[in-house]
């Protein structure tokens, strides 16, 4: 069911002279308000709904400049007789050879300890997660995806731009980085074919819906990331060591029915997995477009990067070992995926879809308000409760099939039953907030199981 295909590269790896000339255009420089002004006023962002909050924070646009590859490439890319990664083959870019790696350490012209955002990017370009892509985009490709959330030439989807930020401003094209971890790990050799200086106003109100730096991707943008981009490909070293083990898309393909033709009903979620996340997902599989018989749901939280206040990944990752022993059911699944969060809503929807085909899943559970956030000021909603919803089916032809979350509530008398099977029945919904279970947490007080597997309470106890 696996075939391999390689790719060597078609071109000349000795750019020419006139290739490598830069193309030069200027542009003026925006001033820029302190971080003071911009959090003083929620109408002042980072991004622009009008003339004057796109003068706030306006991009510096420096010289253009590419070049071709120069690292010669053999790698095996994968193939699958039965659904297929997006656009058709798996991109796994990992150097399996010894010697080859130290010669690519050996001829870098720098070296960058990654952040945890950046380490979660190159890992999932390594593994072929983010198939098509092989590398970081270039601005090209950059500017396409935020307009369109595609990719040139193929128009494949491709729900947020995936880059590698810097301030540095001794890179220029063709020069080889060496990628690290925080814990010194040699990760990856990206080789620089592009450096720009993106139009981030653009950027975060086509990919985030907003201007507001009320919003987690939004000040992520204008205050994390550094003032270039650079674009090229990714050579993957040696996959990062973390507290919790992180299947590549091919190892978790193996594990998976859906290499036979059967369907993996996929769970995406950013927190500990609770009552009401286990009915939804057990009933996902009994949906009417999924062919039950054989088919496992794959449990698949990101642990990398969220929002600010969740729950950190090492802990979340303690919740789900426990509630696996507990399920002990072979036809579900935990493994866990190394992405960090942008909170994008609608596309970012798109881009769990896209990752969850790479990894060999058929249908995707769409929540409400799926990767949703609201403002870190009054609470308030950046999208609508279906947005994501609507978008994805819209998609998913494109992507993999959708099954949309029931609505459901726990009542005395039944259960967990929908919303309106409650209505229709004269039943009242049993009720925790979010903000009571927290205090509960907090107090050791008792926690009902209606809502949380005692199991997690007990490790999110032990962990705060």
């Amino acid at each position: 069911p696996v075939r391999f295909v390689s790719c060597l590269p078609s071109h000349n790896n000795t750019p020419s002279t006139h290739t490598m000339a830069f193309l030069m255009r200027t542009m003026a420089q925006r001033s820029m308000r302190s971080m003071r002004s911009l959090a003083s006023t929620r109408s002042v962002s980072m991004m622009t709904r009008t003339r004057t909050a796109a003068r706030v924070l306006a991009p510096q646009r420096m010289t253009a400049m590419r070049g071709f590859a120069s690292i010669a490439e053999n790698y095996n890319y994968l193939s699958y007789d039965h659904y297929p990664p997006h656009g058709g083959v798996l991109k796994e870019r990992m150097v399996k050879d010894e010697a080859a790696k130290s010669a690519l350490i050996a001829d870098v012209d720098h070296t960058i300890t990654m952040n945890d955002r950046q380490m979660c990017d190159v890992e999932l370009l390594m593994t072929g997660a983010f198939s098509p892509l092989e590398g970081f985009m270039n601005e090209t490709t950059f500017d396409h995806c935020v307009d369109t959330y595609r990719l040139p030439e193929s128009n494949l989807i491709f729900g947020i731009p995936v880059v590698f930020d810097t301030d540095d401003e001794g890179i220029q094209v063709g020069d080889k980085i060496l990628l690290k971890s925080k814990a010194g790990e040699d990760v990856a050799v990206m080789e620089v074919d592009d450096k720009f200086a993106p139009n981030k106003p653009k950027e975060c109100l086509k990919v985030y819906g907003t201007s507001s730096i009320e919003h987690p991707g939004t000040l992520m943008v204008a205050t994390e990331r550094g003032k270039y981009y650079l674009g090229g490909k990714v050579h993957g070293l040696n996959i990062p060591k973390r507290p919790f083990p992180c299947k590549t898309p091919a190892e978790v393909r193996e594990i998976l029915p859906s290499k036979d033709g059967k369907h993996v009903v996929v769970f995406q979620c950013r927190n500990p997995v609770h009552r009401a996340h286990y009915e939804l997902f057990m009933r996902a599989r009994e949906a009417d477009n999924v062919d039950t018989d054989d088919a496992v749901v794959l449990v698949h939280p990101t642990v990398g990067p969220t929002q600010a206040d969740d729950i950190s990944g090492e802990v979340r990752y303690l919740t789900y070992l426990v509630l696996d022993e507990q399920i002990n059911d072979p036809t579900v699944k935990f493994e866990y995926l190394p992405y960090s969060m942008h909170m994008a809503g609608p596309r970012e929807a798109l881009m769990h879809m896209m990752i969850r085909k790479n990894y060999g899943c058929t249908h995707f559970i769409i929540g409400r308000d799926m990767a949703g956030s609201k403002s870190s000021l009054d609470g308030e909603d950046f999208y609508g409760a279906f947005d994501a919803q609507d978008l994805a089916i819209k998609h998913k032809d494109e992507l993999i099939d959708t099954v949309p979350s029931l609505n459901l509530v726990c009542t005395e008398e039944h259960g967990y039953i929908t919303a309106d099977e409650a209505e229709a029945k004269g039943v009242n919904a049993l009720k925790l907030s979010g903000t009571a279970f927290r205090k509960a947490l907090r107090a050791g007080e008792d926690i009902p199981e209606w809502f949380a597997f005692k199991s997690v309470v007990d490790v999110l106890r032990a962990n705060q």
